[in-house]
């Protein structure tokens, strides 16, 4: 889809090629910001800041992550884990004529930006977060500790762990997915994320989720289109491999810092239900974030933090471009 002043190619970084939406400053530019979408998007959900970001001097890129979009879509569930995806974003700085970043991430481009940040303070000069808090390394793996708290309940990120199972329901009918989904995760369907919480282990995704009859204003027919023309081509095997590399990450990332110095901001929807979900990470994500500039929550807003409040989220993205 043509968004004004936004161009594309693919990059080449860590063996791999990446989509790249990118939009230049008018003058001399202040340097690079990366932007990492979640699950289920593409670069497509940033198209509301490039402007914001380009209009303060700076870079603007948004990746398709891989498994997404136009960019390559690796096989292995492996290369999903945020080790790999951190060194892709890492190598995208030079092959884009730069030495350093800033970097944003949204959703499971929040752990990416985050691990960025945290393993690579040389490379990454500030961070910006929607949605999901910083999390340190924990001493157990993670979806161990999942299957602990949600053996008797149904819980999205483990029936996403058989490959195949959950591709068949979410790609058969992309469009009815993507309603139900995107609906659910926002500030208007936010309750309805009981219904998914509610079910036994043994159930599906989609049965109990309403299929609303329009959807929020802040998605036009338009984007739910480009949404499902996106995924029509790339399949949803990759962007299902994140959450399947949950351990393989925890392994690959012994011996991380646990801490972020650079400066930082975090924004998110009052009515997300990471926030609820992670409300000890939030609570205390200055305890490991030592220069948290801004930390914002948006009244009315879920998760889909870019979307559904784009101009609160470039007000905060203005002004911490501002400190820096």
């Amino acid at each position: 889809m043509a968004v004004d002043h936004i161009i594309h190619r693919r990059v080449e970084t860590n063996g791999i090629m990446l989509n790249c939406a990118e939009q230049l400053p008018e003058g001399a530019t202040k340097g690079l910001v990366l932007m990492c979408h979640g699950f289920p998007e593409s670069w497509y959900s940033w198209r509301h800041c490039f402007a914001a970001i380009a209009a303060a001097g700076y870079h603007a890129v948004a990746v398709d992550m891989p498994g997404y979009g136009r960019s390559d879509k690796p096989y292995d569930i492996d290369q999903y884990n945020q080790k790999t995806l951190v060194d892709n974003m890492i190598g995208l700085i030079p092959a884009l004529g730069y030495e350093t970043a800033i970097i944003m991430g949204h959703d499971w481009g929040a752990p990416t930006a985050w691990g960025a940040a945290e393993w690579h303070p040389d490379k990454i000069t500030a961070v910006g977060i929607l949605s999901v808090p910083f999390s340190p390394r924990g001493d157990f793996p993670p979806l161990d500790m999942l299957k602990q708290v949600f053996k008797d309940q149904f819980f999205y990120q483990l029936y996403f762990q058989e490959p195949g199972v959950a591709e068949a329901e979410l790609g058969g009918d992309v469009r009815t997915f993507l309603r139900k989904f995107i609906y659910m995760g926002s500030g208007e369907g936010a309750e309805n994320a009981a219904a998914m919480a509610a079910q036994g282990p043994d159930a599906d995704l989609l049965s109990n989720l309403p299929n609303p009859d329009e959807m929020p204003a802040w998605l036009t027919d338009e984007d739910l289109d480009y949404y499902v023309s996106e995924f029509g081509g790339s399949g949803m095997r990759g962007p299902l491999n994140y959450y399947r590399n949950l351990n393989t990450t925890w392994r690959n990332t012994e011996g991380a810092p646990g801490v972020v110095n650079q400066p930082c901001m975090f924004v998110a929807g009052e009515k997300d239900g990471v926030i609820t979900m992670s409300g000890d990470a939030y609570a205390n994500m200055g305890n490991h974030v030592t220069d948290l500039r801004i930390n914002e929550l948006i009244p009315g807003v879920g998760h889909w933090t870019q979307q559904e409040a784009p101009e609160q989220v470039n007000d905060a993205i203005t002004r911490f471009l501002g400190m820096l």
